[in-house]
């Protein structure tokens, strides 16, 4: 396992440009295999989970032509739709919590589907009702298998339903939209995620043939179709990286300009690090974020004290919480973190108060963070990358503080951000990745 080794303190300077976006590559990459054209998909993420998901696709004989590193052409017209029950899927398939992806498109398609016990992030709880009651409405039947760990759903014909979500969820959303663009009739999903993600993908299936309104909101309408064709896709810039990228600007007292940010996009992301203080300018599709020496976290209007929470779209998305909390240790002034969706997610704090950072972690749920207004630096310490999202905001940490910092296990940091390494010390980074 590799680590990256850090020298913090470095003031960076120049242009960063986001990846794709992960969470969008996960949902537009599963739906090529509705149909049996050629799907060609631009501003694909260089990154593990991605690539594994393609590796998946190779596997079930899925045709993929690599143009470059961020664009292919697929083509699912002899698909093995056997090689989903079999063990090697299920080894591969349990290491990406993205292959349940799979599911809808399958279903919809082919009449089955495999769902392997996912993987993924340790941060806690992350049920898949949503999917398998979506597709239970939509006339799917499903057993699980205990012996391997995996649901296995068929049907004949899915047919369309009405159905209100019990929770707005990305992934559910998608998988469920996947396998209704084919069922027979009309089906109506109330409480639907409307994520720009879940946006991105209805409007590549839409240019399929597929038949979707309602796409930004929560009520979505799909009649169904018999047949999907072939389509050119662009996935939309990470918003994840953008909000990194604003925060490590901040940290680390560096002029930044973050090109072709996907501004659009963005929904409260912007305001929430402006409440953190931090003064950036929004040019066009790019943001740039002036060198700063201190930022201030504001108040709410009666002086209570800040808090920042996830809340799903167009609410603050929880995949940048950890940011904001290690962003929030150098400002001046309070603000208190809730990281309502998952459990585990705020556990990597211990990491920051070894550095020297002043948090309380009220609970599984809540960390208050006490600004030290860079009266004392964090300190440079060995640490390990618990997920995806802590690892990136203890890298930010890392390049922040005084000394020598080693982060282990940063293959958790690869399966998210595409050569990290290499594109912070573009802009003056002392980073190294180290076998």
């Amino acid at each position: 396992m590799s680590s990256f080794e850090v020298r913090g303190g470095n003031r960076l300077k120049g242009e960063i440009i986001p990846q794709g976006a992960k969470n969008e590559a996960l949902q537009i990459l599963s739906a090529v295999l509705l149909s049996a054209e050629k799907i060609t998909i631009h501003n694909i993420p260089d990154i593990l989970d991605v690539n594994l998901l393609i590796e998946l696709l190779q596997d079930m004989n899925v045709k993929v032509e690599r143009i470059n590193r961020h664009t292919c052409i697929f083509q699912a017209d002899d698909v093995n739709v056997d090689y989903l029950a079999s063990d090697a899927f299920r080894r591969k398939g349990g290491k990406l919590r993205g292959s349940v992806m799979l599911a809808g498109p399958m279903l919809a398609r082919f009449k089955r589907a495999y769902i392997p016990k996912p993987g993924g992030d340790k941060i806690g709880r992350r049920r898949l009702d949503t999917h398998i009651i979506g597709f239970e409405k939509l006339g799917a039947a499903f057993t699980y298998d205990e012996e391997h760990g995996y649901f296995q759903l068929s049907a004949p014909q899915l047919k369309g339903a009405y159905m209100l979500l019990d929770e707005p969820s990305v992934t559910g959303t998608a998988n469920i939209v996947m396998a209704a663009v084919l069922a027979e009739g009309t089906t109506t999903i109330y409480n639907a995620a409307c994520e720009p993600y879940v946006q991105q993908l209805c409007k590549m299936l839409n240019s399929m043939g597929a038949k979707i309104s309602g796409v930004g909101s929560n009520l979505l309408t799909i009649e169904g179709v018999a047949l999907l064709n072939g389509a050119e896709h662009t996935m939309l810039p990470d918003m994840i990286e953008v909000g990194s990228f604003i925060g490590l600007a901040a940290m680390t007292q560096s002029e930044l300009t973050i090109k072709g940010a996907g501004v659009a996009h963005l929904g409260l992301i912007p305001e929430k690090f402006r409440q953190l203080g931090i003064d950036f300018s929004i040019q066009g599709d790019d943001i740039y974020v002036p060198s700063q020496e201190v930022y201030e976290i504001q108040t709410f209007l009666d002086g209570g004290i800040l808090t920042i929470y996830d809340h799903p779209w167009p609410g603050f998305t929880p995949d940048l919480l950890s940011i904001v909390l290690v962003v929030a240790t150098q400002a001046r002034g309070s603000v208190l973190i809730h990281q309502k969706m998952f459990e585990s997610r705020l556990f990597f704090t211990d990491k920051l108060i070894d550095m020297g950072a002043q948090i309380i972690l009220c609970d599984p749920h809540r960390a208050t963070v006490i600004g030290l207004g860079r009266k004392n630096n964090l300190r440079g310490i060995t640490m390990s990358s618990p997920d995806i999202r802590a690892g990136q905001a203890l890298l930010i940490a890392a390049l922040s503080a005084d000394g020598k910092s080693v982060i282990q296990n940063i293959e958790q940091i690869d399966r998210g951000y595409q050569y990290i390494d290499e594109r912070l010390r573009s802009i003056g980074a002392d980073i190294k990745r180290v076998p």
